[in-house]
């Protein structure tokens, strides 16, 4: 079974390792179904950042698989986000030292047209929300963005800001900012 194949909902510690090969062509699968592997735990368990140091990596059923005694080591990991962070779906929080890697499991242009996606299907053009609301509200439940990360949640909504989809105004703290949708 290869880590594409698992559906880490259902058993997340029966991860599959292999080593990594050296043939470049192997390489770039192996490093694809590692990408796979993390975007599904992310949907099973909520991983808003990877970090890479030598205690926290036994916390992550993500590095270790018990069964057959293989766990990735540090330099394995960081080869894994490095590719990651290349595919668009992760970005280090420290570039210099590549020690805390943010999760895009959606990346921001995603998450802001399935914000739109969304207020336009439900009536919220020309109408108000809050932040609050777009990330913790139940108009949102099931939504892909809901639960988000509230950074990669405002940087959806400058996306659509830019585009001229919505305007962005400050409350009295942040959960109270608003969207208007046009």
């Amino acid at each position: 079974m290869s880590p594409s194949n698992i559906d880490v909902r259902v058993d997340p510690f029966s991860l599959f390792y292999i080593a990594f090969f050296p043939v470049l062509s192997t390489r770039e699968k192996q490093l694809g179904q590692w990408r796979e592997l993390i975007l599904k735990y992310r949907e099973w368990q909520p991983l808003h950042y990877v970090t890479i140091k030598t205690l926290v990596l036994h916390e992550c059923p993500l590095w270790k698989n018990q069964s057959i005694g293989r766990e990735l080591n540090q330099e394995g990991i960081r080869i894994v986000m490095d590719d990651f962070v290349r595919s668009g779906h992760g970005e280090w929080e420290d570039p210099g030292v590549r020690t805390r890697c943010r999760i895009l499991w959606r990346k921001p242009e995603q998450l802001a047209s399935d914000i739109y996606d969304w207020a336009v299907a439900n009536g919220f053009i020309n109408s108000v929300c809050t932040v609050y609301e777009l990330h913790s509200g139940e108009d949102v439940n099931g939504m892909s963005f809901h639960g988000a990360d509230e950074d990669l949640l405002r940087r959806a909504l400058r996306i659509l800001e830019q585009q001229g989809k919505c305007a962005m105004f400050n409350g009295d703290n942040s959960s109270e900012d608003g969207i208007k949708f046009f």
